[in-house]
C-alpha cells in the first residue's frame, strides 16, 4: 500500500481586512498571512478497495463529506482523472478547530499535495492551487505557505520576504465563531480603523520586527470582540506576560501574541494554559 504523512501547518494573520463585497455575496479581503509550526499529521495511503476512508483523533469531527480533506480527495479524483482505486486519510489534529488558523484548509491542502505525489501527476503548485481554491479560499495559501500577501477573497498570493523567526502563542477560547456570521457584521467592507497592510510590507522587507509587532491588526477582531469580551481577556493576558504584539486570527477566536525570548513565550503559555487548555507554544517558520 502506498502511502505518505504530511505536516498540515497552521496559520495566523498578521494584518485582515476586509475591501469590499462582490456581486456574488463574497468579501474581498487584503491581508498578511504567516505559517506556524503547529500541524496536523495528514497521512493518505492507496488501497484497491475503491473506496474513499477518513479517520481522525477527534471524535466529534465528521469522517464524510462534510469534511473539507474528504472533498479534497474527492476533488482531486475529478479534476485528474487519476484512477481510484482506493484512498485512505487518517489525520492526527492538533490545530484548534473553529479557530481562525485554518486547520480544516491545511488539512484538504496537505491531501492533494498527497495525492499528486502518489499518483505522480506532477500537478505544480500553480494547478493544485487551482484546484484547491474549489475547496476554499484558504486552500491555495495553504498549499504555498510561508509569508504571503492574499487579495481577492483570499486566493490571489504575493510571496513577501519571510518574517523573522519568533515565538507564538496561541489561545482559542472554549467557543467557535461562524465566519459567514463575522462578515455579515462587516457592512461590506465599510469599516474603521483599517490595518496598514504598506507598513507591514514595509516592515516584512526590512526584517523590522518591532514594526512587524506594531502593525498587527485585524478588523474582524472588533466584530468578534464585541460578541466574546474573552478575547479581549487573552490579548491583554498575552501583552502582560510580556508579548511584542497581540491580535486575533481570523474570523477568531484564537487570539495570539509574538515573543522574541522563548522563556517570555513559556510564561505566557502556562499562564493562559491554566484558564485556556487549547493554548498552544510554537514558533514562525517557512
Amino acid at each position: 500500500m502506498k502511502s505518505m504523512t504530511r505536516e498540515a501547518k497552521a496559520k495566523i494573520n498578521l494584518t485582515l481586512d476586509v475591501t469590499g463585497k462582490r456581486p456574488n455575496g463574497y468579501h474581498t479581503v487584503k491581508m498578511v498571512m504567516q505559517t506556524v509550526a503547529l500541524h496536523d499529521d495528514v497521512t493518505v495511503a492507496l488501497n484497491e478497495d475503491g473506496g474513499f476512508y477518513l479517520k481522525n483523533n477527534l471524535p466529534y469531527l465528521p469522517c464524510d463529506d462534510r469534511n473539507l480533506a474528504m472533498r479534497a480527495a474527492k476533488l482531486f479524483y475529478e479534476v485528474t482523472g487519476a484512477p481510484n482505486a482506493g484512498t485512505r486519510i487518517e489525520i492526527t489534529k492538533r490545530i484548534p478547530v473553529a479557530a481562525g488558523l485554518a486547520g480544516g484548509s491545511t488539512d484538504a491542502a496537505a491531501v492533494l499535495c498527497a495525492l499528486d505525489t502518489l499518483h505522480d501527476r506532477r500537478l505544480g503548485v500553480e494547478r493544485l492551487c487551482e484546484i484547491g481554491v474549489k475547496l476554499g479560499a484558504d486552500v491555495p495559501y495553504c498549499i504555498r505557505g510561508g509569508t504571503m500577501l492574499a487579495q481577492g477573497i483570499g486566493e490571489e498570493l504575493t510571496a513577501l520576504p519571510p518574517m523573522p523567526r519568533c515565538f507564538v502563542v496561541l489561545c482559542k477560547p472554549p467557543f467557535s465563531v461562524s465566519t459567514a456570521g463575522v462578515y455579515a457584521e462587516m457592512n461590506g467592507g465599510n469599516v474603521s480603523p483599517r490595518p496598514d497592510t504598506a507598513g507591514m510590507l514595509r516592515a516584512l522587507a526590512d526584517a523590522d520586527y518591532a514594526g512587524i509587532c506594531h502593525r498587527l491588526y485585524n478588523v474582524m477582531e472588533p466584530v468578534t470582540g464585541g460578541h466574546h469580551p474573552e478575547i479581549a481577556d487573552i490579548r491583554s493576558t498575552l501583552l502582560s506576560c510580556g508579548a511584542d504584539g497581540a491580535v486575533m486570527s481570523g474570523s477568531g477566536p484564537t487570539t495570539y501574541g509574538l515573543f522574541c525570548a522563548r522563556e517570555t513565550a513559556e510564561t505566557a503559555y502556562e499562564t493562559l494554559k491554566k484558564a485556556f487548555p487549547d493554548t498552544h507554544l510554537t514558533e514562525i517558520c517557512d
